[in-house]
């Protein structure tokens, strides 16, 4: 089962959970197993594009957008985290 790290602004989705562990063979399919147990959160992360503009999901260490996207295969023991873009100036 894959452990899902969510930032304190979707927590409450989560019921406060910072961490949620999912089945899943694919980023989508992880996401997929999280939107039945918390309603909201997939249409947080995705639009009809795929992951949102201002969304990072990360497997480990590696932005998914820079590996095969939504279709990234995740192994039980991988950490995915949810970051939110942060924007500056």
């Amino acid at each position: 089962m894959a452990t899902v790290r969510i930032p304190t602004p979707l927590r409450t989705l989560t019921g406060g959970a910072d961490e949620i562990s999912a089945e899943g063979a694919t980023v989508r399919a992880v996401l997929d197993a999280l939107e039945a147990k918390h309603p909201g959160l997939k249409d947080r992360l995705l639009d009809e594009k795929g992951v949102r503009r201002f969304v990072n999901i990360y497997l480990g260490e590696e932005d998914i957008r820079f590996l095969d996207g939504l279709d990234t295969a995740v192994k039980g023991d991988d950490q995915l985290s949810v970051v939110p873009a942060i924007a500056g100036g």
